[in-house]
């Protein structure tokens, strides 16, 4: 029997790291690869999704961004114990390849496969790289861009490949817009996957006091932080609006099939699912960035007029109520940013992606 090739996915942190990797590991499953995740506690909250066959591995990894003395003296530590455990994992079961898709949990996945000369490739799905991906860019085969252009240092050898997008979403592609007008309505926030508690102070308040005729047609579909969860429902049922207020959606690819509008974040993931479905939105990108990374990402959607950006030090309430409004009073306008939005799409990104892996390895199971 025909040893499969194995390829090893090293991401973590947050749900824009995971759902590329989701993505990439369906395409090689697909193609008859062994796929294995490494990644760590907080990552492995986003592998619900992932497919059976994947095997997750738990590594110990660590970011010297967290606070106190303590946590800082422990970080090297944590960083070798983590290299030291997967070089051993590396050592009885040799990868075909590394792929790194951000966040310090791929530290030990891409040190191990520089220290035993591994294929390795590193997916940096925004405008700027990540602080671990600019300190692996120059070691590894390709840096495979999700967003273009990506500001990258000098020898860096890049292509412009897209963000890979999960099967749920990419299926659904082009869904067809109902546009705004005297039928249910559905908006969906989105905080990004670890929420935002800046949208659910603001976003309620800014709805609410949309004008009645509107407003009597309006559903509401949330992401917030858990501890905000109660707190944001509350609200909308004071106020008589229907709404579902939860930390994750699972079946993300429906809610933003059926939304008239999508306020969100501007990570490089939710950039890529409101393209590949093509809804108008309105985007607040995160103002704590230190690159400001999702400005750069917003930026094809503003181009082509798909979506209103607000910078967050801008937010307000009565600026977001205006910008819905004038969204959702238009439904002419309202299906053009959709349509504007679908050609941002990038559709062929995880199987560009799953090429780039298959020749970097040498090796295709097709």
């Amino acid at each position: 029997m025909e040893t499969k090739p194995l390829a090893i996915l090293a991401a973590g942190g947050t749900g824009g790291h995971m759902f590329p990797a989701q993505a990439l590991a369906e395409e090689l499953l697909f193609r008859g690869w062994e796929v294995k995740l490494s990644t760590d506690l907080r990552g492995a909250r986003f592998t619900q999704n992932f497919p059976r066959e994947v095997k997750i591995e738990i590594i110990h990894s660590a970011t010297f961004a967290k606070n106190g003395l303590i946590s800082k003296i422990k970080v090297p530590f944590l960083i070798l114990g983590g290299i030291f455990a997967t070089l051993i994992a590396f050592w009885k079961k040799r990868p075909n390849i590394v792929i790194g898709f951000g966040g310090y949990p791929t530290i030990p996945a891409l040190t191990s496969s520089i220290f035993m000369s591994l294929p390795r490739i590193i997916h940096e799905q925004n405008g700027v790289l990540g602080k671990v991906n600019q300190l692996f860019s120059k070691k590894v085969h390709l840096v495979a861009c999700g967003t273009w252009p990506t500001i990258m240092p000098e020898q860096v050898i890049s292509e412009h490949i897209g963000n890979p997008v999960r099967k749920e979403v990419i299926s659904r592609s082009g869904s067809p817009y109902i546009p705004p007008g005297n039928h249910p309505m559905s908006i969906l926030i989105l905080g990004g996957s670890q929420g935002a508690t800046i949208l659910s102070n603001i976003v309620p308040e800014a709805i609410c006091t949309l004008p009645n005729e509107l407003l009597r047609h309006i559903r509401v579909f949330q992401q917030a932080r858990e501890e905000d969860c109660q707190r944001v429902r509350s609200y909308y049922l004071a106020k008589g609006i229907t709404c579902e207020v939860l930390p994750f959606f699972d079946n993300i690819a429906s809610y933003l099939c059926e939304a008239q509008l999508i306020i969100s974040r501007s990570g490089a993931s939710s950039v890529a699912d409101i393209g590949i479905i093509g809804r108008p939105s309105i985007l607040i990108p995160l103002g704590s960035a230190i690159r400001d990374e999702q400005t750069l990402n917003a930026d094809p959607l503003k181009k082509l007029r798909a979506a209103t950006i607000i910078a967050e030090k801008n937010l307000t309430v009565k600026r977001l109520n205006k910008a819905i409004l004038k969204i959702l009073s238009s439904p002419e306008n309202a299906s053009m940013m959709a349509a504007n939005a679908h050609k941002t799409a990038v559709l062929d990104a995880t199987e560009k992606l799953a090429d780039r892996v298959e020749e970097i390895s040498g090796y295709s199971n097709r």
